[in-house]
């Protein structure tokens, strides 16, 4: 941990080294934190950020989100899938970690842009919501398949066998509830 405290300004810094996705070692540096937990927690964040863990907030990775696709779409479908983000979920899961996000969470998300209006009082139509929901549904998509996806799926494998049952002697699932005692 490369934490230093500036003595003429009395601001902390953060001297932060990576290997970049060309295996070239790289030193970056921020500074201006008023504490040292500032200073730690933003050093924790970056290492998450080039780990690939799912363990970093929804906002760090919405950044690192943009910087992967936004390259790859028009100027205008980017701009309307930014506004979508920013206004109507990013608010909502800014600060959550990634990996805390459940699915009562998404239903309660969903609950309340049921009882958004838009300026003139209307509530927001049925392909408006639809189309938010992709969005959202568009980055835990690319969290999936950007991130380190083979132990996250053997970890679910395990979790669901975990729940419901075990597999067969043919590999498929089968819940235990099912099977009879003769």
């Amino acid at each position: 941990m490369s934490v230093y405290r500036d003595g003429k300004t009395g601001t902390w810094r953060v001297i932060y080294r990576y290997t970049d996705y060309t295996g070239e070692r790289k030193q970056t540096q921020k500074r201006g934190f008023m504490t040292r937990r500032e200073a730690v927690a933003w050093e924790h964040e970056q290492v998450i950020k080039t780990t690939a863990s799912l363990d970093m907030t929804f906002g760090s990775f919405y950044e690192r989100y943009a910087a992967d696709i936004r390259p790859r779409l028009k100027e205008n479908t980017w701009n309307t899938k930014e506004h979508i983000i920013r206004t109507k979920i990013l608010p909502y899961f800014q600060n959550r970690k990634m990996i805390e996000i459940k699915s009562r969470d998404i239903v309660a998300w969903q609950n309340e842009l049921l009882t958004c209006r838009d300026k003139t009082g209307k509530p927001f139509s049925q392909t408006y919501l639809k189309t938010i929901h992709n969005q959202l549904s568009a980055l835990f998509n690319h969290a999936m398949s950007s991130m380190d996806s083979e132990p996250t799926r053997r970890g679910r494998q395990e979790i669901w066998e975990r729940k419901n049952g075990r597999k067969c002697s043919s590999g498929r699932r089968r819940s235990t509830g099912s099977l009879r005692m003769s």
